[in-house]
């Protein structure tokens, strides 16, 4: 892989940029403390914007590594407010595979946001990075994910039961995933 770390993205409608420090608050409000958007997440909602401005000061200091990829969903004529995150979360540099993981506010669901975002970061990773290999998991009781890992052209491979966990507990998980010499 040639890893480059987080670069500026854009699309149609979209800005996937790094973080900055001043961003926790639209963390914050956008979807890190929203009980719903957490529902089928690793971490758990945010209690206070403090949270929110801790997590995203250990992510800038990450953008130091050239394998980190990592980024605030904006919405062109938004400002410049993030409303979402879209990251690769773990990286097997001999298989040359990226792990995809995204959320975005309630707000903004349903309009085609996320999988234009998770098209930009393939995209990136197959052309750029040089990754074989993208994949993603979902809990089963959240289908919308797995629509836009559809939507984006990745194939389901299988379920693997109770492998997995989030703020449900003990989860089955849904991988998908596309192959550079798929897309």
């Amino acid at each position: 892989m040639q890893h480059c770390g987080t670069q500026k993205l854009e699309t149609e409608k979209l800005i996937l940029r790094r973080y900055v420090n001043e961003d926790a608050s639209a963390m914050y409000r956008n979807w890190a403390s929203d009980e719903e958007v957490t529902r089928y997440l690793t971490w758990p909602p945010h209690v206070s914007q403090e949270v929110s401005q801790y997590v995203i000061g250990d992510w800038v200091n990450q953008y130091a590594n050239e394998d980190y990829y990592h980024w605030a969903i904006v919405v062109k004529g938004n400002g410049d407010e993030p409303i979402g995150d879209i990251a690769v979360v773990n990286i097997n540099e001999k298989t040359s595979k990226a792990h995809i993981g995204y959320c975005i506010g309630r707000n903004w669901w349903h309009q085609g946001i996320t999988s234009e975002a998770l098209n930009a970061v393939i995209d990136f990773l197959f052309d750029v990075v040089d990754a074989k290999r993208i994949e993603a998991r979902y809990d089963p009781r959240n289908p919308h994910s797995g629509k836009v890992m559809e939507k984006c052209g990745m194939k389901y491979e299988g379920t693997f039961r109770s492998s997995d966990w989030n703020n449900q507990g003990i989860c089955d998980a849904c991988y998908y995933a596309i192959l550079k010499s798929e897309r």
